[in-house]
């Protein structure tokens, strides 16, 4: 067996189980410990697991880095991402979207040639759209963060409320298929939360280094997703439980 299907496989029993020992791999693969040393070594690199004495466990509660650490991490998966993402969204249609480098990198492919109503939190997000010179653009009022330059909070939440959409965008920080979409801010996941609730049509936009992943705070549970578009298609029992969920995957 190819170390990386090894790999993928030990990756769906540590999410399955919650932990497995060094010993229990290898003799359930066939390999000496070293090899299932390297291969844990090498998975939690990639943030796949988290490598403990004598084995590992799935990977820890996830936070995240600055925005512009964030816009520059996977450029080109997030604009393959915005690109597959193009077709989806009907022209002059209306669409919350929320903070994020993935969302941004939409918006930027999006604002070329559609005539959308944007309903937004995020100052980058309405500047790409506004700049385009073809969109009505909603900036929701809120406490400004100045990192994501965003709003957020109660007054952000009111206004959604009394809002609707035909689509929420969405780029949590973490899919799982345990837990659902989450996001490493509490404001963050409170605006995402009410975004799908006033929306008809969810679509979440992930790029595969946030799959199997748990943030803290709780956005929705994958039954609320209808597409997710990403660069690279989940596997294991992230894939079987939106499957489960008749999620769209492109």
């Amino acid at each position: 067996m190819k170390a990386k299907d090894r790999r993928q496989l030990i990756v769906e029993m540590i999410s399955r189980e919650g932990r497995a020992s060094v010993d229990e791999l290898a003799a359930r693969h066939s390999v000496s410990a070293e090899t299932i040393r390297r291969d844990l070594a090498a998975l939690d690199d990639a943030g796949a697991i988290k490598k403990i004495h004598g084995g590992a466990t799935r990977p820890g509660i996830r936070r995240e880095g600055s925005f512009s650490e964030r816009l520059a991490e996977n450029a080109a998966a997030k604009k393959l991402i915005a690109d597959k993402l193009f077709d989806l969204v009907a022209d002059g249609a209306t669409v919350m979207i929320d903070t994020g480098s993935t969302t941004l990198a939409c918006a930027v492919v999006m604002a070329v040639t559609k005539s959308l109503t944007v309903i937004t939190n995020s100052v980058r997000v309405a500047s790409v759209f506004s700049e385009a010179g073809r969109h009505d653009v909603l900036l929701l009022g809120g406490q400004f963060a100045a990192d994501n330059a965003e709003t957020l909070g109660e007054m952000t939440i009111r206004q959604l409320q009394e809002l609707h959409a035909d689509y929420a965008l969405l780029s949590p920080a973490a899919i799982d298929g345990d837990t659902g979409m989450t996001d490493a801010s509490f404001g963050e996941a409170s605006v995402a939360r009410v975004m799908t609730e006033q929306a008809d049509q969810l679509i979440v936009v992930a790029d595969q280094s946030k799959f199997q992943k748990r943030a803290a705070f709780l956005v929705s549970r994958l039954e609320t997703i209808d597409v997710l578009v990403c660069d690279v298609p989940p596997v294991g029992p992230l894939l079987q439980r939106l499957q489960s969920c008749n999620v769209s995957i492109i």
